[in-house]
């Protein structure tokens, strides 16, 4: 496996509105994220990854800044031996773009063909229908096609209808993009986290959807038509070969809804793909109801995640692919809340639990902010009407009004959906401190988003100097990228094997080196002790690390070992 450095870097990823304000206007920026580097330096990170503004390309949003706030950024990056990553956001713009602006501006305007127009179908009043059946990603009671009166024609939204699909069938609009991407490699980004990128080719027919939702829903989702589309591989090549093999950029591809092994192989293929990884949501869809949109919510177990994690492990070392490792993204909810047990009791446990496993797992590391504090979701008790911000929530909870008003049964499983489900979790303000705010803005200003109730307990400033007992959610972290660095042989390059039967509360896996040898992780998924039973091949000469002690555990190394509830251990094997 040939070595790179972007395998062996760690990503964090910052959502700039949320990370730290800086002029206390209430929304984090850039030159708040600057001001946290050595935070981040110190955790163990080696690339911050941020966006820009979809409104225009080549310029920070002002609310986070101006790009000599960005060039300053990256100027400190460099200082620390940090690199920048940018988000890339070109399935779609704001409906502010310029290009938009033109292009709704009259039918014949020559940027007209840079986003995807289509004449209204007439119902028996003859009033505008959508052209087809799609139903918007991020609300499915809606259409993904936006009325636009002036011109009378639909265009296609995806997301939302301020976020116009592109047309990249268009030569001039793949051109501005190649243009885009050029721009910020030039002033120093190291490459690029490309959102939704697997749906910028769409089937040219346009039909209709399958009535997945049923018979008495009018949209349907329409992913079989434009997700991993018929010449999205083809667009991908050409920025590979006009663009990124030039920088020797970093690339990791958001894209939702794609499972076929070959498929994704297409893509991260060492030498062939057109993208150095992608980012797989089998782990982050593993509670979605099978066929429905994501806001659905089904009961899961260890032997789910022990099968998704080790059949993308085997995958790529056995195909020469790469993975991207991570439990948290902007558009999840909490991984401590998701995956364990959040409560004041077991929250350090359980996100320490999470640290163990993805800082000992083959790929490219990402950690979401706040992972590293083992924030968790926020309480049930907020409002939904109130305090939740997304899109999707507020579009998920008119929806679920609409439908089920004068249904408390059925309104209230929708609640619950809401309250494990929402993007909003992951983008409460950072908790800094346990000062006004958590110290993400000063006293007296209001946060854009508010703060999660529990800041005073669960923040950046007690995490870091705890000398307690044990070690703090922030410190695991530290001490796991650290020993990742180490033996970077064994958890970014080596071998994987899951060990021992399948069980409802253990994951196991060795972890094999070329220079360090033979590693056991010992994972126990569950609120009970539990006793494990060693495999007959598996001998441990000693255990090295675990989330309940600070320094070594005192462990049995004999037949069996008996693990905590949300217990990790971490053990060097015989030979």
């Amino acid at each position: 496996m040939a070595e790179s450095w972007w395998k062996e870097a760690v990503v964090y990823q910052v959502y700039p509105s949320s990370f730290n304000d800086a002029n206390d206007d209430g929304w984090g920026d850039i030159k708040g994220i600057t001001s946290k580097l050595d935070y981040l330096k110190d955790l163990g990170i080696d690339i911050a990854d941020m966006g820009y503004d979809i409104s225009d390309y080549k310029a920070i949003d002002p609310i986070y800044g101006t790009n000599d706030d960005l060039d300053h950024l990256q100027s400190e990056l460099q200082k620390r031996g940090m690199r920048l990553m940018m988000d890339l956001v070109v399935n779609h713009t704001s409906d502010q773009h310029a290009w938009f602006l033109e292009s709704r501006s009259s039918r014949s305007n020559p940027k007209r063909s840079w986003y995807i127009w289509k004449d209204a179908k007439r119902d028996e009043d003859g009033k505008p229908q959508p052209p087809n059946n799609w139903s918007q990603i991020l609300g499915e009671a809606n259409s993904a096609w936006t009325y636009d009166e002036k011109t009378d024609q639909y265009y296609l939204s995806l997301f939302t209808p301020e976020q116009p699909d592109l047309n990249w069938e268009n030569p001039d609009v793949r051109a501005a993009i190649h243009d885009v991407i050029e721009f910020w490699l030039e002033k120093g980004a190291c490459g690029y986290r490309m959102d939704v990128i697997n749906l910028i080719s769409k089937d040219q027919r346009f039909p209709d959807a399958e009535p997945s939702l049923g018979p008495d829903r009018k949209y349907h989702p329409g992913g079989k038509y434009f997700v991993n589309g018929p010449r999205m591989h083809e667009y991908l090549q050409e920025i590979k070969h006009k663009v990124l093999e030039r920088y020797g950029a970093i690339t990791v591809g958001e894209m939702p809804g794609v499972q076929d092994i070959d498929e994704i192989l297409r893509t991260v293929k060492s030498g062939t793909g057109e993208l150095n990884m992608i980012f797989i949501f089998d782990i982050v869809d593993i509670d979605n109801v099978p066929g429905k949109v994501r806001m659905t919510l089904q009961d899961w177990s260890v032997r789910d995640l022990r099968r998704i994690v080790s059949k993308w492990q085997r995958v790529m070392i056995e195909k020469d692919g790469w993975n991207s490792v991570f439990c948290e993204n902007h558009d999840n909810p909490r991984s401590v809340s998701r995956y364990t047990d959040d409560s004041d009791e077991y929250r350090t446990y359980g996100a320490t639990l999470l640290a163990l496993m993805q800082t000992t797992l083959n790929g490219t590391l990402y950690v979401y902010q706040g992972e590293e504090l083992g924030m968790r979701n926020f309480p049930k008790t907020w409002d939904p009407l109130k305090d939740y911000k997304d899109i999707e929530a507020i579009n998920f909870w008119k929806k679920s009004l609409d439908l089920y008003g004068d249904n408390p049964e059925e309104l209230a499983k929708q609640r619950k959906v809401l309250e494990r489900k929402a993007r909003d979790h992951a983008r409460t303000p950072m908790q800094w401190n346990a000062g006004p705010n958590a110290g993400f803005a000063g006293e007296g200003v209001k946060p854009w988003m508010r703060v999660n109730d529990d800041y005073r307990e669960v923040n950046a400033e007690k995490q870091v100097s705890d000398a307690s007992e044990g070690l703090s959610v922030w410190q695991f972290w530290q001490r796991g990228l650290a020993n990742r660095k180490m033996h970077k042989d064994v958890f970014t390059y080596g071998d994987f094997e899951d060990v021992g039967a399948e069980s409802e509360e253990i994951f196991a896996y060795l972890r094999t080196g070329k220079q360090s040898g033979k590693w056991l992780i010992v994972l126990n998924f569950s609120g009970k002790d539990v006793d494990w039973q060693f495999p007959d091949d598996v001998k441990i000469q000693e255990w090295k690390a675990g989330n309940y002690t600070k320094g070594k555990p005192d462990k049995s190394t004999g037949e069996s070992v008996i693990l905590r509830p949300w217990e990790g251990l971490l053990g060097k094997c015989v030979g």
